[in-house]
């Protein structure tokens, strides 16, 4: 979760006051005994959430501040690493970024104002994929809290950045299409806005909201490692009907062909005709699988617009499930952030932050110690009842 409050005693609150550990401590098996001493001291309280944190997304169980998210943030950080070459972007070798982006798209990026918004992407959205997954693992919140503070001011600068660069090349990425650039546009914002908000309640020590909006954040960023796969899918089932077309402009076919321009002038000769200019288009059947390289290009530009919008709903919704599948977690860091607030004296505590209870029209919230006491009366009330 993202460092922001200066009160320190908040963060330490937070880490000092974990979940309840396994409820099998009576008698713990073998296989229970090995698993504890693998993820307790990375500060796991709970088995389950060691496997969970290793997913495309929620990092949620990786936290401290949550009772129940290494497989979620194992997947964004295992992708990130693959991807770690792409910051040689214009070098000859193999795993370049120039030699391994989808064909044809390299035309656009070798220079100008795309070459500065790809160069501007790549070399922060990979470390923040590298730092990501750290902010939330127990151990640091426990141990190092200045470490977890530094790291989440450095994500966030590194996020911001890098949708930055995103909006920058999105008029030529894997085509350029309105899908596409609505696509990138919404998801750029998303993040923005959800960590723009994240930031806000931790300054307010809002601790629960801050922690939901930080997820939705990070749900929001996972969406490309989902996007993905679901790209290639798309691609190897459109390339069985071998119906699917698309166009491409003959400055990136030109690329793809330039040292065999007698293939160029057989399959697109209007690419090879005097006067023909880089934004001429051709049709290109998009096949994913024995196809040529710019048909291949084809099967990934025709359905990145479709794969990204699917994934994003798809983590859009994924978030809003976890979060409404954690009340107790929330609950319990809201009591923390009444705590927190009436320690600085802050009007509303319990409320300091953007709450449904004074912006919408949700019942007031009563602190722990006043709902205990209301139920004591209530309680007793029932008892002199003849």
């Amino acid at each position: 979760m993202l460092p922001g409050s200066h009160n320190n005693k908040a963060d330490e609150l937070n880490a000092q006051s974990p979940p309840a550990t396994d409820q099998s401590d009576k008698t713990p098996n073998k296989f229970v005994q090995f698993w504890r001493r693998v993820y307790r001291p990375l500060g796991f309280h709970k088995g389950y959430n060691f496997p969970l944190c290793l997913l495309p997304f929620p990092w949620e169980s990786c936290q401290i501040l949550t009772p129940s998210g290494f497989i979620f943030a194992g997947a964004l950080f295992g992708f990130t690493l693959a991807k770690l070459s792409y910051l040689n972007i214009g070098g000859n070798a193999s795993s370049s970024f120039a030699n391994s982006a989808s064909p044809g798209e390299w035309f656009w990026y070798r220079n100008g104002i795309y070459r500065i918004g790809i160069t501007i992407h790549l070399a922060t959205i990979l470390p923040a994929g590298i730092l990501i997954p750290w902010q939330f693992l127990p151990i640091i919140r426990h141990k190092v809290l200045m470490l977890h503070r530094i790291n989440g001011y450095t994500i966030v600068i590194l996020v911001i950045l890098s949708n930055i660069g995103a909006v920058m090349i999105v008029r030529r990425a894997f085509g350029g299409t309105l899908a596409t650039q609505a696509g990138v546009g919404v998801l750029a914002i998303m993040s923005t806005v959800s960590i723009a908000l994240a930031y806000y309640n931790i300054k307010r020590l809002q601790i629960e909201q801050h922690r939901a909006w930080m997820l939705r954040a990070m749900f929001y960023l996972a969406t490309i490692v989902t996007l993905r796969l679901i790209m290639i899918i798309a691609a190897l089932i459109i390339s069985q009907s071998s119906k699917y077309y698309t166009t491409m402009e003959c400055g990136s076919v030109r690329t793809i062909y330039n040292t065999k321009p007698q293939k160029l002038q057989s399959l697109y000769p209007q690419c090879t005709q005097p006067g023909s200019a880089n934004d001429t288009l051709v049709i290109v059947q998009a096949t994913f699988g024995n196809g040529q390289p710019e048909q291949i290009g084809a099967s990934l530009r025709v359905n990145f617009g479709m794969a990204l919008w699917v994934a994003l709903l798809l983590h859009a919704i994924g978030v809003e499930i976890y979060l409404g599948l954690t009340p107790r977690e929330s609950n319990r860091l809201r009591q923390v952030s009444y705590e927190r607030q009436m320690e600085r004296g802050m009007n509303h505590p319990g409320s300091a932050g953007l709450t449904s209870d004074r912006f919408g029209n949700a019942d007031p919230w009563t602190p722990l110690k006043e709902v205990e006491v209301i139920q004591a009366f209530k309680e007793g009330c029932k008892g002199r009842r003849p």
